[in-house]
């Protein structure tokens, strides 16, 4: 089980978490251990640019909505190196990035589940 393994069951019982996540797939956008702000989130609502935190193929990500397809319920999840993860249903997307450092999101805070 991963690190972010905790956080999304966190999120998905409907609890607003804050943490820092590891890695370098999301520069500049998200660098290592900054501090983000993961809230509920209405998948529906979704667009090309957010920051969700989403179960792909068995892992869960931090990283960016690259296609929307509301017919079918789902979206794809890409890093912002060009990596796309794949396809994951409305089910397994837990959470949008409303914050990075302190600093919102343009229009995610809208997308969150209150």
């Amino acid at each position: 089980m991963g690190a972010l393994d905790a956080v999304a069951g966190r999120v998905a019982g409907g609890a607003t978490v804050e943490f820092r996540p590891s890695g370098s797939s999301m520069v500049p956008l998200i660098r290592s251990r900054q501090q983000v702000v993961v809230a509920p989130v209405d998948p529906s609502r979704l667009g090309v640019g957010d920051i969700v935190l989403a179960r792909v193929a068995g892992t869960v990500y931090l990283h960016l909505v690259s296609s929307v397809d509301r017919a079918r319920r789902r979206v794809q999840i890409s890093n912002n190196r060009g990596r796309v993860n794949g396809w994951t249903g409305h089910d397994r997307v837990f959470g949008i990035c409303v914050a990075i450092d302190g600093v919102p999101r343009a229009g995610a805070a809208a997308k969150a589940l209150t």
